[in-house]
């Protein structure tokens, strides 16, 4: 069997933020502010432990920083770990100032982005590999420089890891076009009388808020223990491995309280269907359950 060519390339040092911390308040009165009051008031736990889990992420980037682990494999996994860091904080962002319909499409691109990672940590670094040693070269015909797009899906990963699946499947379909998923978001109280849709509505639904962050959550929680669990290319010590753990443990409390909007795959003859569970506006209204 040919073996792979070996770049010659190097990995330079990678820089990174300080601290993360949760998004500011909107300068502007209106729905959104409203929505970031309620937010912090109603949902002032998750984003305390948003918060954290996102700073455990760059402490284990910051212990890995070091030039002994700048090599092929710590490129490979820090260009996916950063592009799921900016989407979990932008859809943080997003969550906070009511704009929940936003958010789908970056959690599905987080999840590709962990699964990805924990693939070719896995099994398929050399694919990486391979891209590496035979792109970043001229391109005579277009008058180019070469990256090639080095195309990577992680459907197997996406598929077996079941925490990532309950974020993955629901967040992709309420992310795309689909009639139910499009009046959900944007007209939650129609019914058989009335559609009542809105336009760029940034109001606060404590049952939206609440899934959106909560995938989140169990995002952050997936990236950690795609990092933790990649020792030799991270700098994984005992302290940061039990910090994980007790982070995981608040983040399956956080996720497993009964009262909390969530969405859950189900069966119906052949297809597979989407029931959201306690769904409702606000903190003090009656929960209702919608199927998609």
């Amino acid at each position: 069997m040919t073996e792979p060519p070996t770049p010659l390339i190097r990995v330079s040092s990678i820089p990174f933020p300080d601290a993360y911390v949760l998004p500011e308040k909107p300068t502007a009165a209106g729905p959104a502010l409203d929505a970031y009051r309620q937010s912090g008031f109603v949902l002032g736990s998750d984003l305390t432990l948003f918060e954290e889990g996102m700073n455990l992420q760059l402490k284990i980037v910051r212990d890995a920083s070091s030039s002994r682990f700048r090599k092929h494999p710590y490129a490979a996994l820090m260009g996916l770990w950063s592009r799921t860091f900016s989407a979990l904080a932008d859809g943080c962002t997003l969550a906070t100032r009511g704009s929940y319909g936003s958010c789908a499409p970056l959690v599905r691109s987080a999840c590709e982005f962990i699964a990805a990672q924990h693939q070719l940590h896995a099994a398929e670094m050399e694919l990486f590999i391979e891209w590496l040693a035979t792109n970043f070269t001229p391109n005579v015909e277009h008058k180019a420089f070469e990256f090639g797009l080095g195309r990577y899906f992680a459907g197997g990963t996406l598929a077996d890891d079941v925490k990532l699946r309950r974020v993955y499947r629901p967040a992709s379909e309420l992310g795309r076009p689909s009639f139910g998923a499009t009046t959900l978001l944007i007209g939650p109280e129609s019914n058989n009388r009335r559609l009542a849709l809105s336009f760029a509505d940034t109001s606060f639904h404590v049952g939206w808020a609440e899934l959106t962050l909560g995938w989140l959550l169990a995002l952050c929680e997936r990236q950690l223990a795609v990092a933790v669990h990649a020792k030799g290319t991270f700098a994984i010590h005992d302290d940061t491995h039990a910090a994980y753990l007790a982070f995981a443990e608040r983040v399956e409390e956080a996720l497993s309280r009964a009262d909390r909007c969530s969405v859950e795959e189900i069966e119906e003859g052949q297809y597979k269907r989407y029931l959201a569970h306690n769904v409702r506006r606000a903190a003090g209204s009656a929960p209702k359950k919608i199927l998609l």
